[in-house]
């Protein structure tokens, strides 16, 4: 059965201090899926995205990747799991001192031996598959719109071609439109790419345009998991309120 899943995370424990984030994690993710991790503000989710990466070390708990344990590597086994993932951040984390050409190739250049034509070609075929012309490579982020430098990170994310991409809150701080046209892309560059895609948002919108796959976080544990399809019957309180907005008996979400 493991092997329908691209990551297992059993218990998974992780504390600041004194505030304990992650309280005992479960999540099994499907390989080829689009998993969508919806929790409120300040309920953990860029912890346990992070986590999952391997950015931030869970304190107690195991990650399973592919069905291989993912925390206890060697560094050239971290840096093949990196070869094959991509991330993009929430604020998009575009380098200001880099062209748009330095940013997108940052990490692939780490990666392979790319001559200067192999690095502006493959600079501009990333910008292309967002929708952006070429004749920004050597811009920088400074002189790009929000939505723009959205794109370019989301370009950057998949410049390694990578099998499994994070999205941490995609559509923050964008308009409806906008919001709506990196959305369209999630769902483009998952099927382009054949990748299982895991994002985390409080986005409702963009929960039912790119989620397969739904989970709730809630007081550092996910308290409900299941296909988009079965979100609306799910008995889950928390998750109800959350999806309806009730503030009733202000309950903190």
């Amino acid at each position: 059965m493991s092997d329908q899943f691209k990551f297992q995370l059993k218990s998974l424990h992780k504390s600041f201090g004194t505030n304990h984030v992650l309280k005992g994690i479960n999540l099994d993710i499907k390989k080829d899926r689009s998993l969508v991790i919806l929790g409120g503000s300040g309920s953990g989710k860029s912890v346990l995205i992070k986590t999952i990466v391997g950015l931030l070390a869970p304190d107690s708990g195991s990650i399973l990747y592919d069905g291989k344990d993912s925390i206890n590597l060697s560094s050239i086994e971290r840096l093949n799991i990196l070869e094959n993932g991509g991330y993009l951040f929430q604020a998009g984390a575009l380098f200001d001192s880099m062209t748009v050409e330095q940013n997108i190739t940052f990490f692939a250049k780490k990666l392979y031996d790319l001559s200067k034509s192999d690095i502006k070609d493959l600079a501009s075929k990333k910008l292309h598959s967002v929708g952006l012309s070429s004749r920004i490579l050597d811009l920088y982020p400074s002189e790009l719109s929000g939505g723009m430098q959205k794109r370019v990170a989301l370009a950057r994310a998949v410049c390694t071609d990578p099998k499994v991409i994070f999205f941490d809150e995609p559509t923050t701080g964008l308009d409806p439109i906008m919001a709506n046209i990196i959305n369209e892309l999630i769902i483009k560059l998952r099927h382009e790419l054949g990748a299982t895609t895991i994002t985390i948002t409080h986005d409702m919108q963009s929960l039912h345009k790119i989620a397969q796959d739904v989970a709730f976080l809630y007081d550092g544990k996910i308290t409900w998991q299941g296909p988009i399809n079965e979100l609306d019957k799910s008995e889950d309180l928390y998750l109800q309120k959350f999806i309806t907005g009730d503030t009733t008996d202000a309950l903190i979400i």
